[in-house]
């Protein structure tokens, strides 16, 4: 399997995400739903905590990634839903580090919304993985 950045300017790279991603003769192809700051027992937490939120929905989706025998370099797409994109901003030298801290440079659309399916959730990852 072959990925190529695609970058045609280099302003998203301070995100340590691309423009796009090529993928060629990849094997498998992973869509993983959206990953929040559930615990194991499906109750939301940290609430109010949008950094300790993204921390465990990062830490719930390399589960599921690790579950297919995948790793988050294996991420090409990481879509970001947030219900607070001020906080999302503020916090975000805090937040790029946790996904790039494991080699995940992705394409990614972050998303502002008006809520997630609990009131509690500020975050949600949403991701696509091929090896």
């Amino acid at each position: 399997m072959q990925k190529r950045s695609i970058n045609p300017t280099d302003w998203l790279q301070g995100f340590n995400i691309h423009h796009g991603v090529e993928v060629t003769g990849a094997q498998r192809v992973l869509y993983l739903s959206g990953q929040t700051s559930n615990g194991p027992d499906g109750a939301p937490l940290h609430e109010g905590d949008i950094v300790a939120q993204f921390k465990l929905a990062w830490s719930n989706l390399k589960d599921a990634l690790a579950e297919a025998e995948m790793e988050p370099a294996d991420v090409v797409r990481l879509n970001m839903y947030t219900t607070d994109m001020d906080a999302f901003m503020g916090a975000v030298e805090e937040l790029v580090p946790i996904y790039a801290a494991d080699g995940c440079t992705p394409s990614c659309t972050l998303l502002g919304v008006e809520r997630l399916f609990e009131a509690e959730l500020m975050i949600e990852l949403e991701a696509t993985a091929v090896r």
